[in-house]
């Protein structure tokens, strides 16, 4: 039974030293910058928010869209739509649902599900 154990213990160590030796020494994890298009639904939502944000600060409709082309969509418009509801509908922060509605609008997609959610224009006091 010790035999076994010592062989076992052997085996392990020699395993992992040879699984750090291959994976570290010999093949390397390399980093590769991959397209926008390739990223998972989350990190594409994450991207159409920071675009969204950028559109509150820049109102450049031309700048917003060419910023999502990376992302290989078919029809932008309707990808900003489904995003913006998607987030709606599972609560998520309010902010990001105003941004994306904004862009969501000045992109022609405006639904009766986001109509809540449009910016709010403060009346003007006259004096």
């Amino acid at each position: 039974m010790r035999r076994f154990l010592g062989s076992l213990l052997v085996g392990v160590v020699l395993g992992v030293a040879l699984g750090f030796v291959v994976g570290w020494g010999l093949f390397p994890v390399q980093y590769v910058n991959g397209p926008a298009a390739a990223l998972d639904e989350r990190y594409r939502d994450d991207y159409t928010i920071m675009i969204a944000y950028a559109y509150l600060d820049e109102r450049d409709t031309r700048a917003a869209l060419e910023r999502l082309r990376l992302l290989e969509t078919e029809n932008i418009p309707l990808y900003v739509q489904t995003v913006t509801e998607r987030f709606i509908s599972g609560s998520r922060g309010i902010e990001d649902i105003r941004a994306l509605v904004t862009l969501s609008e000045a992109l022609g997609r405006l639904t009766p599900i986001m109509e809540p959610y449009q910016p709010i224009d403060a009346p003007s006091v006259n004096q």
